[in-house]
This record gives structure tokens, C-alpha cells and sequence, in this order.
């Protein structure tokens, strides 16, 4: 996928599965705001929220967690842990390389920083873990994006 500079609400509510419903609300709420915020016109109507590529990458790991079960509360309390506890935002957490990377089992999310510690976010984030074993059960978060051509193979293999 080529990135553009900006995305519409649109564009990200067909990159990411997430309804402009749902980019509103968490605008509202304050979850994830976009690089561009809509405002007033002279003429009285309202410019379109605007997201960056970053934007973009972080909603998509948002509407992943969403699919897995994740509350917008734990969704919240992860952003707000990476950010006042580690510094970093989401996506700095779930790019390659950086100083922390999220991981998770299905039901917790963990971050495991670049020193070796392990923290359950959603549970304790200021008490390290001891991972005894196997830490293979955990996952780095996937990002996924939905892809514009599952609906033309859909209709191509409806058609006779």
C-alpha cells in the first residue's frame, strides 16, 4: 500500500474496518484524535477530519484489539499506560525497533521493552514480570488492514 500525507475519515473507515461513527466518537472521547481536527468554515459548514499515516497505523491496531474483544476502557487504559508510563505512543509500541514492543496472549496485552522487561499493561504496568518458559504463547500485535480486493474475488467467485 502506497501512504499518502492525509487520509479522510472515509478512507481509514475502509482501510481499518472502523465505522466514521465510531473515528467520531473516539475524536470525542479523546482516544485517538486526528492530525487535522474539523472546523468551521466562513460559509458555515465543517472541513473533514483529516489522519496522518501514523494516524492510520494506530487505528488499525486500535480496530484489531476492537475485533479481539478489547473494551474501548482497556483500549484507553493501554494508551494511556504507553504514554505516561513509557513515554511512547501506540505506534512507536507496535513498530519494529523501537524502545518497547506490545505483545499479547489474546486476552492481556504486555509490553516487553528493549531491555528485556515485562509488563501486563492492563493489569500491573509498574511492576515487572518474571516470564518463566516458553514466551512463545505471545504475540506481537498484528496490524491488518482490510483489503479492497476481497470484495471483487467475493463477486468474482459468486458469478458462474
Amino acid at each position: 500500500m502506497r501512504l499518502k500525507r492525509q487520509y479522510s475519515s472515509r478512507e481509514v473507515a475502509a482501510l481499518t474496518g472502523l465505522t466514521a461513527r465510531q473515528l467520531r466518537w473516539w475524536d470525542a472521547k479523546q482516544l485517538l484524535r486526528p492530525s487535522v481536527s474539523p472546523h468551521r468554515t466562513p460559509a458555515g459548514g465543517f472541513t473533514e477530519r483529516r489522519y496522518s499515516p501514523i494516524d492510520l497505523f494506530e487505528l488499525t491496531a486500535l480496530a484489531d484489539l476492537r475485533r479481539r474483544g478489547f473494551s474501548v476502557q482497556k483500549i484507553r487504559t493501554i494508551l494511556e499506560t504507553l504514554r505516561r508510563r513509557f513515554g511512547v505512543r501506540l505506534y512507536d509500541a507496535i513498530s519494529d525497533g523501537g524502545q518497547v514492543q506490545l505483545l499479547t496472549d489474546g486476552r492481556d496485552i504486555y509490553i516487553r521493552t528493549n531491555t528485556g522487561q515485562f509488563f501486563n499493561l492492563l493489569r500491573s504496568s509498574s511492576q515487572p514480570l518474571l516470564v518463566v518458559g516458553d514466551e512463545r504463547m505471545l504475540r506481537a500485535l498484528s496490524l491488518r488492514m482490510r483489503s479492497r480486493g476481497r470484495r471483487k474475488r467475493k463477486t468474482q467467485s459468486a458469478t458462474p
